[in-house]
Parts: structure tokens; sequence; C-alpha cells
């Protein structure tokens, strides 16, 4: 989903990097309430991750391979605001060193990327949490919910900014129906692997899980004289 330089015009590309220093911005502010001395190696850690998965494609359909995203997965492990910032982090990283998309193009895959999946997907992880019992349990249940809708999400806002702003000859119906159609099958994987990761971090450090804070019981001491 990495868009390449001239894909879309100048202006679109200018509009949605407003959008991107905005997301960052706000990321900026929000994360200083989710870091704290135990979380902030995590979120140095959730970067490396999803930049090492994302180098990583599996095959989809009809020769076309997919990758992770990583937006709800970083949102839930570490915060919606610091999972902005790490995944933003990832891709100036690749589009700087690697040529994997555009740096006129890096506001536009920051907001694709990064904000939108990062909104859509926290947003339904922390919906379907509320429907379901209150137990750590329910956070991978929850965290593939979310991750299988955020990456369609994030291809049909790619497909709003190829409409106003593409500037190759291909019909805007068949860029829907190949980005969306595609995604679709992509999210799978993405929501996968989500659950997965999270599942096995629950397993060890659930106390690290920002997706999970508040669902488990807080331990009790208890004495030997304590019947209860």
């Amino acid at each position: 989903m990495h868009i390449p330089n001239g894909f879309i015009d100048g202006p679109v590309s200018a509009a949605a990097g407003v959008v991107a220093v905005a997301g960052i911005a706000v990321g900026l502010r929000g994360a200083r309430r989710e870091l704290d001395e135990r979380t902030a190696p995590l979120a140095g850690l959730v970067a490396a991750f999803v930049f090492a998965v994302q180098m990583l494609n599996f095959p989809v359909a009809g020769g076309t391979s997919g990758h992770l995203l990583g937006g709800t997965l970083a949102a839930i492990l570490v915060g919606p605001y610091t999972g902005v910032l790490c995944v933003s982090m990832v891709l100036l990283m690749q589009g700087l060193f690697f040529a994997d998309g555009g740096l006129t193009a890096l506001g536009l895959n920051i907001t694709i990327m990064a904000i939108v999946t990062v909104v859509v997907g926290y947003g339904l992880f922390r919906l379907v949490l509320r429907v379901l019992p209150a137990r750590n349990s329910s956070v991978p249940i929850a965290a593939f919910a979310g991750a299988i809708v955020s990456v369609p999400a994030a291809a049909t806002v790619f497909t709003f900014f190829y409409a106003i702003g593409g500037t190759t000859d291909v019909p805007i119906s068949k860029v829907a129906g190949a980005m969306i159609g595609v995604h679709v099958l992509i999210g799978i994987g993405e929501a996968i692997i989500t659950a997965a990761t999270v599942s096995s971090v629950l397993a060890v450090r659930p106390d690290l899980v920002h997706g999970a804070r508040g669902l488990a019981r807080p331990l009790e001491l208890r004495t030997a004289g304590d019947s209860r």
C-alpha cells in the first residue's frame, strides 16, 4: 500500500501532509499520558517489530502479496497516540532508507497506514471489548476484529485520495475493486498476526498491554488466616 512519488498529485499530497503533521502532533501530546518508565521501551520494540514484519510479504491471491500494516497492533500494545508515532517512524525510515513509499507521498502514507489504521482499528477494538466479558481472553478477539477492518478501511481512504488526485489513467472503479478486494484478504492476515502477537504478550506480561488495562483483577495479598 506504500504510495510512490507522483502517484497522487501535489495538492492532494500536500493536504494529506497537513493531516499527517496534525496527527503526529496530537500523537506527541497524547503519548505523554500513555508512556512511563515501563512502557517507553516497549514502544521502541513495537516500532522495531512493525518495521521488521512490514518487510515480510505473504501471498494473497492472483500473484499479489501483502504485509502487516501494524496500526491496530501498535495501538493495542502501547496506546493509540503512541501507536500513530510508532507506525509513522517506521514509514519515515522505510521511505528514507529503503525507498518503500515516496518521500513526497510520506504524508499520504502516514495518513493512510498510521492514522487511519489506528483510529479505525483501535476504535473498533474498544467497541468490541465493551460487549465481551471483561477479561484478558477477550483482548485477542477484539484485536482480531479491529485489525481485520482497519486494513480495508485504509485501502478505502487510499481509493478516496486516488479519486481526487490520481495521476494515472486507471479508472477509479478498477482501483477501488483491486485495492479494497485484495486488502480484505490482507486484513485476514493482519488480524491473525495481530491477535497472535497480542495473545503472546498477554501470556507473559499482561501489565504491558495498553488495551488490557483495567480488565485484570489486581493481585490481593492474603494472610494464612484469611478465609476469603
